[in-house]
């Protein structure tokens, strides 16, 4: 899978479950509620730097927005 759409995926997954909307983690990670859409939708690569402003700002470690989901792997095997 495309690494960009992987995080956004990812991402938004996280988001909902937290039920959170993009302003409100703006809010939490002081990134731009734009940013984060791109992110959400695949079209943006982030940062390190931005990453772990997620990962702080929601309380997950930043990898989980990297890592396929076990419906992922589970499809690969």
């Amino acid at each position: 899978m495309d690494t960009y759409k992987l995080l956004g995926e990812n991402f938004g997954r996280i988001r909902k479950r937290l039920g959170l909307t993009q302003e409100q983690v703006s809010d939490l990670t002081g990134l731009s509620q734009q940013y984060l859409s791109t992110l959400e939708r695949g079209k943006q690569n982030a940062t390190l730097k931005s990453l772990i402003a997620i990962g702080v700002g929601l309380k997950i470690d930043y990898l989980e927005l990297l890592l396929p989901s076990d419906m992922e792997l589970r499809k690969k095997h």
